[in-house]
């Protein structure tokens, strides 16, 4: 007598999800269109300018200079970090984090922490301390306030985002 073959397979709700999750990441090249998109790239290009200038000079006999490294390197990796997170869109992968908030936050942090860091970039040049020296941290001091400016437009777009979606 024949035999019907039939054949029952299910699929748990875990591989559902981790076959949707698993996919491929976006890219969205749109982003470094936009200006903050574009701050964001000139922060990173001209922060890289201010840490590489200290950093190829004696800077560590001189407090100062650690401290604007400090604050150039940490929130040079920090948008670069940040850079990713947009252009792969992870930021739609993650909808429990603020966004909005935390680039709100990291753009004002950066702002004003890139300000102190270039006042006193630019107020510990001097002809005395180091004359080899003396060029790259002025042209240090003059991009830590290129790269401020940066920021604060920045800072200004995250607020005018943070603020749009506060008011929904």
């Amino acid at each position: 007598r024949p035999r019907s073959h039939t054949v029952t397979t299910t699929s748990s709700s875990f591989t559902a999800n981790l076959s949707a999750s698993s996919s491929t990441l976006a890219y969205d090249r749109e982003f470094l269109r936009t200006l903050p998109g574009l701050l964001m790239v000139t922060e990173i290009v001209l922060g890289l300018l201010v840490w590489t200038l200290i950093a190829g000079t004696e800077y560590f006999l001189y407090p100062a200079f650690g401290w604007v490294m400090f604050v150039a390197v940490f929130y040079w990796v920090l948008t670069v970090f940040f850079l990713i997170i947009y252009m792969t869109m992870t930021y739609t992968r993650i909808p429990q984090v603020p966004w909005t908030m935390v680039g709100l936050c990291f753009n004002g942090s950066a702002f004003i922490l890139y300000l102190i860091a270039a006042i006193v970039d630019a107020s510990s040049v001097t002809k005395e301390l180091d004359s080899h020296n003396y060029n790259s941290w002025a042209a240090s001091s003059f991009f830590a306030f290129v790269v401020t400016s940066c920021y604060a437009g920045n800072t200004y777009f995250s607020f005018i985002s943070w603020r749009s979606r506060t008011l929904q």
